[in-house]
């Protein structure tokens, strides 16, 4: 008989609160209430909130060292409760207790935002250069001072501000809620092994892994039709959702979402625009790839349901233990550090790696306290369910080496959340390519350019799509049918001949949750430059290891304390201009022609 496969983990998170009954939450949620009240006290008694502009004396020195320092530490023990209630209700949305007390905290965080916008205005009226030069920890905070002077002037009144924040919680961060809660409590039926069966979206959507054409096909119609028993009260949240942030981009001064989005995430248009350039001048190659798949699979062209087919021989099983082992080995070839980080986070429970019913679909990792995180997957026994997991630990190698910086310091933006995250992966990748026979390398490599794929080409489709929505959500609501025409169009442009044009996906919009937020518009591309400065940064360390070693951590531990392009500096990398893209794209570029050779030789 066949030894049954061990239960996926489960995180830990009662190394926190025992629960939510317990004394201990109790206390902890009471003292981040009387903390965030305090913190507003001691704004009032500071006067921190928007005035004329005056000169710097010593008392506003005095007031500033003591109103940050108070602030980073309410942060840092406010974002242990938020991270502990949202590792509940992610991986249970019908966790009644856990929802009421999300909402219970929003109403608390909402607080602590308006006091943020506050502390923002008044810093916006001092000459932070004079600042600096007068105070350590002004230094010490420099760029997000200089940061938080430019947003300053991208601020609203007070009275607005404190308005929009509190009309935010029953607005956007509610409609947000609802997509989190309805997709992951959806349920589908399916037809497999000749019975219907209904399964959690998230298994069914598992499902286009399967090596079976009618099981991918068979659950892609199922996902479409479960999307469409929910479009209605979803194109409303996302009508609602953009509405709000175009009103506030408006008002704020920014001249569209996306100008306000390249602040945020720390580049600019100039960059942004190079990236996107290089990345079309891409579609040509990728499209190679996936004609040559659909050659590998026997089609004339491939349907969206065979995106993630699997192709090529595995002969390894990749169970979780298996990949976990994987993973600390190969880790172990960068550093013992990076190592030992991992065999940590597989031994002390931070990973919860079943897919279930109520948990949300997806992967991501969060920052707990101090240089914990934990690792939320959706575990499939394949190698693409390994660099997930290879991907996410990156992004807690990421906060173990920003762990020592305050808050406000460890404030990073997208574009470089995904620099270790990437890095990691691509270790992981490129292990188990040199230990793949030739076969394996073939079905190794598609996992490979299946990601690179899914980040380049539909992110973009993505960022096309979110600009449409945008544009005409100025004019009025768009409805469902216009927000699935306008995703198809996305995925025409950028896909073209790769794909079958009548087997596309149109609810990807209710698909992806990043759509569904009101403080980060554009969630898409940060993706694309994580993936490609990543893969930049690998090919530097390729070639000098023990130099690149003894800036790399250091580089992660300041990803909140410069801007892109100067942190790519410390490389020699100019991320403004297409060559940099290009030369990692040319990475992407080898990795089909040795696809496309694979294939060939297949298929003799």
């Amino acid at each position: 008989m066949a030894q049954a496969a061990k239960a996926l983990p489960h995180w830990d998170m009662t190394v926190v609160y025992p629960g939510l009954e317990s004394p201990e939450f109790e206390q902890g949620f009471d003292a981040v209430t009387q903390n965030i009240g305090r913190l507003a006290d001691l704004f009032d008694t500071h006067g921190i909130t928007k005035r004329e502009p005056a000169l710097l004396d010593q008392e506003t020195v005095q007031s500033f060292e003591t109103v940050i320092t108070r602030y980073n530490a309410v942060l840092e023990e406010t974002h242990v409760l938020i991270a502990y209630l949202y590792c509940l209700v992610s991986t249970d949305s019908r966790d009644d207790a856990a929802q009421a007390r999300m909402s219970a905290l929003q109403n608390q965080t909402m607080r602590l935002s308006q006091l943020g916008t506050r502390f923002t205005a008044w810093l916006g009226t001092l000459d932070i250069d004079a600042l600096i030069e007068q105070s350590e920890i002004a230094r010490e905070h420099g760029y997000a001072l200089g940061r938080a002077k430019i947003e300053a002037e991208h601020l609203m009144s007070p009275q607005e501000e404190a308005l929009a924040s509190e009309l935010n919680l029953s607005g956007g961060t509610a409609w947000s809620k609802l997509h989190g809660n309805l997709t992951s409590q959806l349920s589908v039926r399916i037809q497999l092994n000749g019975e219907e069966q209904e399964l959690p979206m998230s298994m069914v959507r598992n499902l286009a892994l399967d090596p079976d054409r009618d099981v991918r096909r068979r659950a892609y119609e199922a996902e479409i039709a479960g999307w469409d028993s929910v479009a209605l009260p979803l194109a409303a949240a996302l009508n609602s959702i953009k509405g709000e942030v175009n009103t506030l981009t408006q008002r704020r001064g920014w001249d569209t979402p996306l100008d306000e989005a390249v602040f945020e995430n720390a580049i600019d248009r100039r960059t942004l625009d190079a990236m996107m350039e290089a990345a079309r001048e891409s579609f040509p190659d990728f499209r190679r790839y996936l004609r040559a798949k659909a050659r590998a699979l026997g089609l004339p062209a491939l349907a969206w349901y065979d995106l993630l087919a699997p192709i090529g021989e595995h002969t390894r099983t990749w169970e979780f233990e298996e990949g976990a082992t994987f993973i600390e080995r190969q880790f172990g070839t960068y550093s013992a550090k990076m190592s030992e980080y991992a065999a940590r986070a597989f031994r002390e429970r931070w990973v919860d790696a079943e897919p279930r019913s109520g948990k949300r679909d997806g992967a991501y990792c969060i920052m707990l306290r101090g240089e914990e995180s934990r690792i939320f997957a959706n575990f499939k026994p394949a190698f693409t369910g390994v660099s997930t997991l290879a991907h996410e630990l990156g992004h807690g190698y990421h906060n173990l080496n920003k762990a020592h910086r305050t808050p406000i310091q460890r404030s990073t933006p997208m574009t470089l959340a995904e620099t270790a995250s990437i890095f990691c992966e691509t270790i992981i990748q490129n292990a188990a390519l040199k230990e793949a026979s030739e076969a394996e390398q073939l079905a190794l490599l598609e996992t490979s350019l299946e990601g690179s794929c899914q980040v380049v080409v539909d992110i973009t489709s993505r960022f096309l799509f979110e600009t449409s929505v945008f544009e005409a959500r100025r004019e009025r609501e768009l409805s469902v049918d216009e927000l699935k025409n306008l995703m198809l169009s996305a995925q025409r442009e950028t896909y073209g001949d790769g794909l079958d044009q009548d087997v596309l996906h149109p609810y990807m919009w209710a698909v992806k949750g990043h759509y569904y937020s009101t403080g980060r518009s554009y969630y898409n591309y940060p993706y694309m430059f994580g993936l490609l400065f990543g893969l930049g940064l690998y090919a530097r360390y390729t070639q000098e290891p023990e130099e690149f070693k003894e800036g790399y951590d250091d580089l992660l531990s300041s990803t909140g304390l410069a801007d892109a392009a100067g942190l790519a500096r410390r490389f020699g990398i100019d991320i403004t201009t297409p060559a940099f893209w290009r030369s990692s794209l040319d990475v992407i570029r080898d990795q089909v022609d040795r696809f496309e050779e694979l294939v060939r030789s297949r298929s003799g």
